[in-house]
């Protein structure tokens, strides 16, 4: 009986870690409802942890109204606390994971559309033959998507990164060459200097990082600014090139898309002597202190592929435009 009584004290005694740990999910993500999707647990589940947090300390964490949730005096006090007993927990056990199993569990990975299909989709095979606990949840569109709100683990970024929330890896960088048909070149000339560009039928893409106007430097220094005019605008590269093929028009275009066009002569690059600066290629995580496993073996597993691809300029790299 005095057994069963310290047992039952004791049990009383141990904090609600688990309570303690939907409370930071709650406070983080300012929903029961979101709170419960990232945590896989019913809305009602996580509400009577809460619950259960108040009425053992006698005092409210959360204010309730019905259209928004905020954190009390007490709330606030409690949930940076709270937070590294979650972290802690995922940390442990992730570490222990990663010792003691090899990678499982699904990975969410958003990449752009064009690139996604010609360079991503054709190396899922080999990934996952290699870690066949895996499965990959793969997100294709030229949008930037927003991977914290949107559940991602990772994503392929070709652009300028702006949000220091996120943990990045430079992979490599890629040339944005000027191309066209040379049934096109045939009929209307080549420009040989971006002044004759404004000329031209210029085929557009939306997602350029200055779509209304394109910048081309030269190696002597020279810098031309050129607002492009033409029949067509799409917000996905590969929609482009059956114009371009066609010979309908000149258009920027990534070398990842267009190399093996450019080899087998169906399409020829514009002004050689003239560059855009090459965007980078990026991937992207939301930033934890700790990274599942299965995670890091996608991220090291793209970055030693992709980087190693034809197209692919190292840091200071540069090569001469084929055509």
């Amino acid at each position: 009986m005095e057994t069963h009584r310290f047992r039952k004290c004791a049990v009383a005694r141990l904090p609600d870690l688990e309570a303690w740990a939907v409370f930071a999910k709650v406070a983080e993500t300012g929903s029961f409802t979101r709170a419960a999707d990232e945590l896989g647990l019913s809305k009602a589940t996580v509400s009577k942890a809460v619950a259960r947090l108040e009425t053992r300390l006698g005092a409210s964490l959360l204010n309730r109204t019905s259209r928004r949730l905020s954190l009390t005096e007490s709330g606030r006090e409690a949930s940076a606390s709270a937070g590294r007993i979650l972290a802690e927990g995922e940390a442990i056990e992730a570490r222990l994971t990663a010792q003691s199993h090899e990678p499982r569990g699904t990975v969410r990975l958003a990449a752009p559309m064009s690139f996604g299909i010609a360079h991503v989709a054709p190396l899922l095979p080999e990934l996952l033959t290699r870690y066949r606990r895996m499965s990959v949840d793969l997100h294709l569109s030229d949008e930037l998507v927003d991977l914290i709100g949107g559940g991602f683990d990772l994503a392929l970024r070709i652009a300028t990164l702006e949000d220091s929330s996120l943990r990045a890896r430079k992979l490599c960088r890629v040339r944005r060459l000027l191309v066209g048909a040379p049934s096109y070149f045939d009929a209307q000339g080549a420009p040989r200097h971006p002044s004759e560009i404004e000329a031209h039928d210029c085929l557009g893409y939306a997602y350029l990082p200055t779509p209304e106007r394109w910048r081309f430097h030269h190696a002597s220094g020279e810098e031309v600014s050129v607002k492009p005019v033409g029949s067509l605008r799409v917000n996905n590269a590969n929609a482009m090139l059956p114009m371009l093929l066609a010979g309908m028009g000149i258009g920027i275009q990534p070398e990842f898309l267009v190399s093996e066009l450019l080899k087998a002569g169906r399409l020829q690059v514009a002004m050689p002597d003239w560059s855009m600066t090459p965007i980078a290629l990026n991937i992207v995580s939301p930033f934890s202190a700790q990274r599942p496993a299965r995670v890091g073996v996608v991220v090291d597993f793209l970055a030693e592929r992709l980087s190693a691809a034809e197209w692919a300029l190292g840091q200071g790299e540069e090569k001469v435009a084929s055509g």
